[in-house]
């Protein structure tokens, strides 16, 4: 049976991009039961009305049902950033961009690196002598409007070329279109340049940090 539309609701063709990485958290082989696109849905509608778990829509699959996957999504992996985090980056991003009258994949990417400290009883964190701070590391990606297209968080002492790397890997079926991917100095070798062309088929082009505003 159709369901009503909410406001909150992506389309089917949105949603299509984003179903191959949330089936990538199945954990067993029996045949599913519910549509993933209703459970994700009713996910948005629940974030964006603020609502209780019990007072979602009783059109959308059940609410344990959803609480289920809600829960099963949300584990942090190794990135520290979970499938849902992830998902949903890529809908605001595609949204924004669809918003803004641009395709929604970009052709161009800013890549850059912050170390932040973390908790003294962080189990994972990591020193970086450059910047000389005990913690972890953001990894970006950007587009020309600041919006993010690939991330990775690492421990401080990973460079920023590993650490690049890691993200682009993660999020590479999203980068086909990519062309350019420009960084500052510390992005500087030809070994870092080549990966980057394996990965997504880019160029890297560095730039002064000034430059890259």
């Amino acid at each position: 049976m159709n369901r009503k539309a909410y406001p909150s609701d992506i389309s089917r063709t949105q949603f299509a991009t984003l179903l191959p990485l949330l089936e990538s958290a199945r954990r067993r082989t029996a045949p599913r039961k519910v549509d993933l696109y209703d459970v994700f849905c009713a996910i948005l509608y629940l974030l964006r009305n603020g609502c209780a778990w019990r007072a979602l829509p009783g059109d959308f699959p059940k609410w344990r049902t959803v609480h289920s996957y809600f829960q099963r999504w949300s584990e942090p992996r190794e990135s520290g950033i979970s499938l849902l985090e992830e998902a949903l980056k890529k809908n605001q991003v595609a949204a924004a961009r669809r918003k803004q009258g641009r395709h929604e994949a970009t052709t161009f990417l800013i890549i850059d690196a912050q170390s932040v400290k973390n908790t003294d009883t962080a189990m994972e964190k990591g020193y970086d002598a450059g910047k000389k701070v005990s913690g972890i590391k953001r990894h970006i990606a950007v587009d020309t409007q600041g919006l993010p297209h690939a991330l990775a968080v690492t421990t401080a002492d990973v460079t920023d070329r590993k650490g690049c790397l890691v993200a682009l890997e993660r999020d590479r079926d999203n980068l086909g279109a990519v062309q350019k991917v420009l960084a500052d100095g510390s992005y500087t070798g030809q070994a870092f340049a080549s990966s980057v062309q394996e990965l997504i088929g880019a160029e890297v082009e560095i730039a002064k940090r000034n430059e890259l505003h």
